[in-house]
């Protein structure tokens, strides 16, 4: 049996040992558990509250552990918890695929908007595309630091209050801060119902500002697969292309540099040396593609959407990453391309845009339009086929 990850703290997980949380309910004869500080929590996600406590289950050799009473009072639970963060795991975590997903990128990328919209067409859209149940657990942080967790994608105003686009993601300390996970739960057919969980965890852009900082993000080197979502306007040759006022620029900083700094934290995480590539599937979408439609014209690839369906449309992927790879030689920007290519075994360009019209920087608003996602779920979708949690079409010959 693998051993999965908590998709929370991303330490490795011993099915055969679990650990549990108290249910603070009364047992005969004694005093009930009560909330107290869990300092587990604290050092590993940077979550400051007051839980129930939890304990290790008592092992037996033929049979799986399903429930254990605790040591405090007694009362059995069967809520079970990491041994490492204390975070409570879904009823069925262990029993199907679980990938862990990081998302990286610079500074002012988007990120957290491209968060936002995502998580919405996987709980609405996507479930419904792919006859599965989506639904987002433990969410605290992401409801904390986003805003509120409203399930609205227009107006403008419901998803982003009074139009106003997100504050910037707090840097991590030591790499804690809680993921955002989704349950993706489907019918598999013979194999019956499955259960995948995906978990994301959005860094901040200061993250990757320096090779010491992006260390301290050891999910880097636990995650299953990569989103690296990079911004277009930090290529000068793209930025020069199209018009942008001053405050759409916020950073400066090197696109090469910053994928640099998060493949040497891959090699040390996977512990490989320079003759092996990375091998875990990598999204490398380019962000606020909208920027560039008129650029384009409305016949480019780029700027059309591939047809949906209830798969990932390899023909069209395919496509796009050609035609990504061919810009990024046009704006001079061939580094990019030639150190993902000797660095990584697999990884696929895209091209997305969460709010599909550029906002008003100045006022740091959305358009008044609302917001009109663009391919965002490609990448997503990609590495969900890499998995075989959804299907995709073969690309024609």
């Amino acid at each position: 049996m693998p051993t999965p990850s908590c998709p929370y703290c991303y330490a490795k997980i011993d099915l055969r040992a679990p650990w549990f949380r108290c249910t603070g309910r009364r047992s005969p004869g004694k005093d009930p558990c009560k909330p107290q500080w869990d300092e587990a929590r604290d050092r590993e996600i940077g979550i400051k509250e007051l839980v129930l406590p939890s304990f290790p289950g008592a092992r037996r050799a033929l049979r799986a552990v399903t429930a254990s009473p605790c040591p405090d009072c007694g009362t059995e639970s069967a809520v079970k918890v990491c041994p490492t963060c204390h975070s409570r795991l879904p009823a069925t975590f262990g029993e199907g695929r679980s990938p862990l997903i990081a998302m990286a990128g610079a500074r002012h990328t988007g990120k957290s908007v491209y968060l936002k919209v995502l998580s919405y067409q996987l709980r609405h859209g996507m479930g419904q595309r792919f006859g599965a149940d989506v639904r987002l657990v433990g969410d605290s942080q992401f409801r904390a630091e986003t805003g509120g967790g409203r399930d609205f994608l227009d107006p403008a105003g419901a998803l982003f209050p009074d139009g106003g686009l997100y504050q910037r993601t707090s840097q991590a300390e030591f790499g804690r801060r809680e993921p955002i996970v989704f349950a993706w739960r489907q019918n598999r057919g013979i194999t019956g119902y499955e259960t995948t969980f995906l978990s994301f965890f959005d860094t901040a852009g200061e993250d990757l500002i320096d090779q010491e900082t992006v260390d301290n993000l050891r999910y880097l080197g636990a995650a299953d697969a990569l989103i690296l979502l990079l911004d277009p306007f930090m290529i000068p040759q793209a930025r020069d292309r199209i018009r942008l006022p001053a405050s759409a620029v916020d950073t400066h900083a090197s696109t090469i540099d910053v994928v640099s700094r998060v493949t040497e934290n891959l090699r040390i995480s996977h512990r490989l040396g320079g003759r092996r590539n990375i091998t875990i599937p990598v999204a490398v979408a380019f962000a606020k593609i909208d920027a560039f439609f008129d650029v384009l014209g409305p016949d480019h690839p780029l700027v059309r959407r591939p047809a949906p369906g209830p798969f990932y449309d390899e023909q069209a992927g395919r496509v796009t990453h050609e035609h990504v790879r061919a810009l990024l030689h046009e704006w001079g920007a061939d580094d990019i391309d030639t150190h993902l290519t000797l660095n990584y075994r697999h990884f696929r360009y895209f091209t997305v845009s969460a709010l599909g019209a550029e906002p008003d920087y100045d006022e740091n608003k959305v358009d008044a339009r609302g917001v009109q996602p663009f391919r965002v779920d490609e990448p997503l979708l990609w590495l969900l086929s890499e998995f075989n949690v959804v299907p995709r079409t073969r690309a024609a010959r």
